[in-house]
């Protein structure tokens, strides 16, 4: 009997849990509304508590809130952006983001009250000498998968932005050579007219198949 409540518990909980992420949408309209540092710490220690290769933990965070360093970003991705929806991007990738509504201007890196940049270290320095770290992009991934789902869970918004090339972000932030840009993670409310696109997830005979 005590199985059967606690397995019931179980499933009730997870269901809630799923609802919730379900609910997650993300935005690139962001209300100016200010999130403290407190908060946008625990969000991020939420995240490095993810598991990681050989446990080396092989992440790094630069959270932004300055206007000149964000306005600095901007600028430098929308360089990146025009050339690439002018002179890189294939036709089928335009029409496939169409119903996005996106383009090569980024203004949420200016509205949004924080960036968060998500750094991946290919390697650690102690001195001179480098000591390896194992399944960089799958532990990075994680970890970033727990930033993603904390800052839902606090009702806050997102949008996950990765343009290419990335390495501007060394410079204008002043990391090291060992550390590779892996995302940038506006983070705030979102705006009270923010553009939701129409969108479905797959079903689950879609994405999952039982072994027994």
């Amino acid at each position: 009997m005590k199985r059967f409540f606690y397995i019931c518990c179980m499933i009730n909980k997870v269901k809630s849990f799923k609802d919730k992420m379900e609910r997650r949408r993300t935005t690139r309209d962001f209300s100016n509304a200010g999130i403290p540092k407190a908060i946008i710490t625990e969000i991020i220690m939420t995240a490095s508590s993810a598991p990681s290769g050989a446990n080396k933990q092989p992440w790094f965070f630069c959270a932004v809130s300055d206007s000149g360093l964000k306005r600095e970003i901007r600028l430098a991705a929308e360089k990146i952006e025009q050339q690439a929806y002018t002179h890189k991007m294939s036709e089928e990738w335009k029409k496939d983001l169409k119903h996005l509504g996106t383009n090569w201007e980024k203004e949420f890196l200016e509205n949004a009250p924080w960036l968060i940049v998500v750094f991946k270290k290919t390697h650690e320095l102690v001195g001179e000498k480098k000591k390896k770290n194992y399944y960089v992009n799958e532990s990075v991934g994680l970890a970033t998968g727990f930033l993603i789902t904390a800052i839902h869970n606090v009702g806050l918004s997102c949008l996950t932005y990765t343009p290419s090339p990335m390495g501007f972000l060394n410079g204008i932030l002043n990391r090291p050579d060992n550390e590779k840009p892996y995302m940038v993670i506006p983070i705030g409310y979102a705006a009270n007219n923010a553009f939701l696109p129409e969108l479905t997830k797959k079903d689950q005979n879609e994405v999952l198949k039982f072994y027994f």
